[in-house]
């Protein structure tokens, strides 16, 4: 750490004459700054030196407008405008474009916020107004313009001065900012003055070899009801200087210097109802605590939070986060005038959380973030601009977390509300006037125009304060169940055996949450962490109600929808046992149609029925029968088995062997032609056209299926079964068919038959053609 802080005065152009600056490269996090896979405590610890240049402004005669003319700098990433009465107000326009180190280019013209207060330290020496300060990225050139609100006569404060910082470390260049404007207006043109000579002007500080000591700072902290402290305006410099703040040299073997302490170590602070997100120590974002050698000033309790925005960009780089929060430190140490960083926490897009003012993060360390309302609360910036964009879900989640336990550490809640006594008289953005001394009500989680009347923290932050609040100190919010596995779903109802698990889900973050309890019947069966979304339970025989709880940091509850699981162990039944029957359809000599039939059952609800052979096919609850074919000749298993939704499972299965009788094999009368083609099964069929000719087939079977082929001009017969007439059957077709089995019938068991057919002799078309009988044995 450096011992002292100097300050050279230079020409117009800072120049790189100026040397003697040791910037140690730091890493966020605690990481591997070596890469060496080990994060020592040296490399820890080693504080990273911000630079910072400062260059009056030129004010016009009339004192409406001011400028600095676009030049070339030292390198710097982060830039704002400060003048010298605290209490002042700019209520026109600050702007400043900057070239960047990378490419070149220039920005647009982008506006600098000036609705901060620089009273907020009000009663230290050397407290300036200021604007809040811009991150622009990796930039070597800079112009700044500023003109008076309309009608304001009292023109602009005295000591404007652009005070632009490079925090050191390697930062990336940002996306392009819009240009606020595409022309200059006349407004901003100002009279151009002689270039100071490298002689050093009365009451400047010669620009030699020899330094001299910046004047040291005063501690005075704000008290409940602050009184300004006004700097007598220095005259105007003929032209803008710029001067330059950094570091004495040292050995890189330095070891740190340890800030002073003007109190003793405090003990930890008090315990949280929620629990500590993770956050980067100061040591982490390589502070430079030589700046800040004051120590802390602690408050009783922290009873709200103040949530800001700040360094007027969305376009960083996370990567650079840690490089913002020391460019932040060191603009409103060395250009404020405060003692330290002013907010005690800062929170990037990507939702990592840095601690701000040094006292320790779990202690109540009063800040310098909202003017009048200091005193017993926390100051939280989200890194960006957020009056048109909404912070990332990753920064909004962080500052929940993070209010959450500060506020949890006094029994707070981060959804309520608060009296806050102002200590100084003010207003806020929507026209409410404090009085010093009074209390006023406050949500706990606040945004910094609650208290004051500035944009902060922009209105589309603004707008996400209510979910905000719900996430830190609501309830559990969107808790559904997602799953039950072992058990399979019928309507909403689940049925299992026992055993399942249970899945939900839910749209607040685990942080936020607790613990989960899976509950049956209303009662806790298991309970889990926050973080674990699931959860089993063995459940006994009969119909439950299942929910689960979900405990919120804050210690409210949620309670699921419940669902309906039936755990049940009985078997379906087949209260049809399979059956096969021989069905219509072509008949060849590998494939036989039939159809198999059953019907299924279960006490609670079936699920499917699974053909398991000769072939696998699922059927519905509701189904009882399929159409299939057999080779003929052959036994064949027929496997069933009927699952219901619980599991429980039951199996059937039927054997049947089609017979293929050839038309030969009959018994003939009348008279009977024998025909051949390959389309008849085994080659040969019979036809006849005399009228009474039959043929007669026996066989002992339960199904019977006569075959034929057909045609347009094909007649009728009768069919008889066991010497009963059951059918007449008419051949005529309009399209030729071979091996068609026209004619079923079934029996309820295997028995010995006959099957006789008679040829009508329809007039016209008498001929009949049969190719055999087929029986299921």
């Amino acid at each position: 750490m450096r011992s002292q802080r100097r300050i050279w005065t230079t020409a117009a152009v800072a120049t790189a004459a100026v040397t003697g600056v040791l910037v140690f490269q730091g890493v966020t996090g605690g990481s591997d700054p070596d890469g060496d896979g080990k994060s020592g405590a040296d490399a820890k610890s080693a504080p990273v030196e911000a630079d910072v240049y400062r260059t009056p402004l030129t004010t016009s005669e009339d004192g409406s407008s001011a400028a600095l003319p676009q030049r070339s700098t030292e390198p710097f990433s982060l830039l704002g405008v400060t003048w010298t009465d605290p209490a002042a107000q700019v209520t026109g326009r600050i702007e400043a474009r900057t070239r960047s180190a990378a490419t070149g280019t220039w920005t647009g013209w982008l506006p600098l916020d000036t609705e901060i207060d620089g009273r907020t330290e009000a009663g230290r020496t050397g407290v300036r107004g200021t604007t809040e300060p811009r991150w622009v990225g990796p930039s070597n050139g800079v112009e700044v313009r500023v003109t008076a609100g309309n009608g304001v006569k009292a023109g602009l404060p005295a000591g404007l001065r652009l005070d632009t910082v490079d925090p050191g470390g390697s930062t990336t260049p940002l996306a392009a900012e819009p240009a606020a404007f595409a022309a200059e207006p006349a407004a901003f043109a100002v009279e151009e003055t002689e270039t100071p000579s490298d002689d050093p002007s009365p009451g400047d500080e010669p620009p030699s070899g020899t330094p001299t000591e910046e004047p040291g700072e005063e501690t005075a902290e704000p008290s409940p009801t602050p009184t300004p402290t006004v700097e007598s305006p220095s005259p105007t410099p003929p032209s803008p200087t710029p001067s330059r703040t950094t570091a004495s040299p040292k050995p890189p073997s330095a070891s740190p210097t340890p800030s002073p302490s003007t109190t003793p170590p405090l003990p930890p602070g008090p315990p949280s109802t929620a629990p500590r997100p993770p956050i980067v120590s100061r040591a982490d974002w390589k502070a430079d605590e030589s700046i800040s050698k004051e120590a802390p000033d602690y408050l009783d309790r922290v009873k709200a939070v103040f949530v800001h925005h700040t360094a007027q960009t969305n376009s960083y780089s996370c990567a650079d986060s840690a490089a913002i929060v020391r460019g932040l430190h060191t603009y409103h140490v060395k250009s404020n005038g405060w003692k330290d960083l002013g907010y005690n926490f800062v929170v990037d897009k990507c939702g990592t959380i840095f601690e701000g003012r040094k006292g320790g993060a779990d202690r109540a360390v009063l800040g310098a973030h909202t003017y009048g309302f200091n005193r017993d609360t926390t100051g939280i910036a989200v890194i960006g601009m957020h009056t048109d964009t909404k912070a990332a879900s990753a920064a909004t989640t962080s500052v929940a977390r993070i209010a959450a336990w500060k506020l949890g550490q006094y029994k707070g809640d981060p959804a309520g509300t608060v009296m806050l006594t102002a200590g100084a008289a003010g207003g806020n953005f929507f026209g409410t006037k404090f009085a010093a001394g009074k209390e006023y009500l406050f949500q706990q989680i606040s945004g910094h125009r609650d208290g004051f009347n500035t944009q902060c923290p922009g209105g589309s932050l603004y707008g996400q304060l209510p979910a905000v609040r719900s996430l830190a100190g609501g309830s559990v919010t969107g808790l559904t169940i997602a799953s039950v596995t072992g058990a399979s779903a019928s309507g909403s109802t689940y049925y299992t055996k026992s055993n399942v698990t249970v899945g939900w889900k839910t749209t607040t973050p685990a942080s936020f949450v607790r613990s989960y309890e899976l509950l049956v019947g209303g009662k806790p069966v298991a309970t889990v962490k926050g973080n674990v979304t699931s959860a089993s339970a063995a459940l006994p025989v009969g119909r439950h109600s299942v929910q689960v709880r979900a405990t919120h940091q804050s210690g409210k509850t949620t309670t699921s929808a419940a669902a309906t699981v039936v755990a049940e162990k009985t078997p379906p039944a087949f209260t049809t046992k399979p059956a096969l029957t021989l069905r219509t359809g072509t008949v060849n000599a590998d494939a036989v149609p039939l159809t198999l039939r059953w019907k299924a059952t279960d006490a609670a609800a079936l699920k499917e029925v699974r053909l398991t052979a000769p072939v696998a096919k699922t059927y519905g609850p509701t189904t009882g029968s399929a159409s299939h074919t057999a080779k003929p000749g052959k036994a064949t298993a027929w496997k069933m088995t009927a699952y219901d939704h619980a599991g429980n499972t039951a199996a059937a299965s039927v054997t049947g062997s089609p017979v293929i009788l050839q038309e030969s094999a009959a018994k003939k009368t009348g008279k009977w032609t024998t025909k051949s083609s390959k389309s008849y099964l085994g080659g040969k069929s019979l036809s006849s056209s005399a009228k009474k000719a039959g043929l007669t087939w026996t066989f002992t079977g339960r199904s019977a299926s006569w075959v034929v082929s057909r045609a347009a001009t094909s007649g009728q017969a009768y069919v008889y079964v066991d010497g009963k007439k059951v059918a007449t059957v008419d051949l005529k077709s309009s399209a030729t068919k071979y091996r068609d089995a026209i004619w079923t019938t079934s029996w309820a068991s295997s028995g010995k038959h006959t099957v006789k057919i008679v040829v009508v002799g329809t007039k016209g078309r008498p001929a009949i053609t049969t190719d055999g009988l087929v029986y299921l044995r």
